[in-house]
């Protein structure tokens, strides 16, 4: 029997502490950086430490122990992290935001997860690759997917997949299936340029039966008329899905650009070139990309911040998102990572051989921020017709936004 948790009996740390906490860990983050590139996986003291700290509850429900927080704390927090270590800011993003989308399963699904252990982290991938079978009560899934980002550390797992109509002429129904470990095994396929800390290894099932109530429809994500909001009434559990879960993969590039921009500050008060005896401080070409990358990181991250408070002020007031808002937040999002890769690679070159050393402090971020582009949520050419097309008053073609 699961034990319901009143939000009086939940101590919730104020916005501020949580992103100091994560502000604090940015030196031990940096500090494991290289063992978790190492290992292709994120230390185990190190999901300890951010479980400890809270961050995992910041966008779960009050009555499973967690925080009910505006998602701009998530995002704050997630960019501190990936500060310290893009993999373990990643890593977070992804399996951070899954308390979100599993307080849209059904009660019952909710209870199977956090029914015990209101700590337990989910991982997931969406690729709809899975085989579904129709069976009495629920589907049997089996099927590979890849890109499962800390799952070495969760203990279940949300797998995307299209389930067949039963009528011809039907579309298939997307949905996610909410697995637990013992039904599925991990095979350590990670071996990558950039976020090789993320461990998103391979998640294979070999066909098993998920109840009906352990899938989540994406037709209910994006029309916000999802089960779970029976029970997890907030007004923060109204917004649409997508808008969550695609600033969760883009939003680690924020961090690792700023760690890329202070090793390029640090770089450049250091260095003079052995060739010219010039002093890179004194190079104004080099000191203009830095001001560029830094002026532009601040636009991204106060746009991301613009767009929830927005959000978050329609849905307390019960208002839905138009179309083309939704559109336009999802559009912004997805250009982040690949502005974030311009700047850095602007830097590059500016700044001499030694920044080319995997010693350097600017190499792994800019291996992880171009790594990150190959999401396909990080690709605006998918959603620039969207943009246009609700600018124009036509329903949007792509309904994960």
């Amino acid at each position: 029997m699961a034990t319901m948790l009143k939000s009086e009996d939940v101590a919730i740390p104020s916005a501020e502490d949580l992103v100091e906490r994560a502000r604090a860990m940015i030196p031990v983050l940096r500090s494991r950086a290289k063992q978790a590139t190492a290992a292709h996986k994120i230390p185990d003291e190190t999901i300890a430490e951010m479980k400890a700290a809270g961050f995992f509850r910041i966008l779960q429900p009050k009555r499973w122990g967690g925080y009910e927080m505006h998602p701009n704390v998530f995002f704050s927090v997630l960019k501190e992290i990936a500060q310290g270590c893009m993999s373990t800011g990643w890593v977070y993003g992804v399996v951070g935001c899954h308390p979100y989308e599993l307080a849209l399963f059904s009660d019952k699904a909710q209870a199977e997860v956090w029914g015990e252990d209101t700590s337990v982290l989910v991982s997931s991938s969406y690729q709809p690759v899975g085989k579904v079978e129709h069976a009495e009560g629920g589907f049997y899934l089996s099927g590979r997917w890849g890109f499962s980002s800390g799952s070495q550390h969760c203990d279940w797992v949300l797998l995307g997949s299209l389930v067949p109509p039963k009528n011809e002429g039907d579309a298939p129904d997307m949905r996610t299936f909410l697995v637990p470990r013992k039904d599925y095994r991990i095979e350590e396929t990670w071996d990558t340029f950039g976020l090789q800390g993320t461990g998103s290894h391979d998640v294979v099932i070999e066909r098993v039966f998920i109840p009906d109530y352990r899938t989540h429809r994406a037709a209910d994500g994006f029309l916000c008329t999802n089960p779970g909001q029976k029970e997890n009434s907030a007004p923060l559990f109204s917004l649409p899905w997508a808008q969550i879960f695609v600033r969760s993969v883009s939003s680690a590039a924020l961090g690792g650009t700023r760690a890329a921009i202070d090793a390029a500050i640090k770089i450049a008060n250091d260095r003079v070139s052995t060739n010219t005896g010039k002093a890179s401080k004194t190079d104004p070409i080099l000191m203009a990309a830095i001001a560029k990358a830094h002026a532009q990181l601040l636009e991204m991250e106060a746009t991301l911040e613009a767009s929830f408070d927005k959000m978050m002020a329609k849905a307390d007031r019960g208002e839905p998102l138009e179309m083309s808002e939704r559109a336009l937040y999802r559009y912004q999002s997805s250009t982040v990572v690949r502005r974030c890769a311009d700047l850095v690679d602007e830097l590059m070159p500016l700044l001499g051989g030694r920044a080319i050393y995997m010693s350097s402090p600017i190499i792994q971020p800019w291996l992880d921020i171009n790594a990150a582009r190959a999401h396909v949520a990080n690709d605006p050419n998918n959603m620039a017709a969207d943009l246009v097309g609700t600018l124009n008053g036509q329903a949007p073609s792509f309904l994960f936004l």
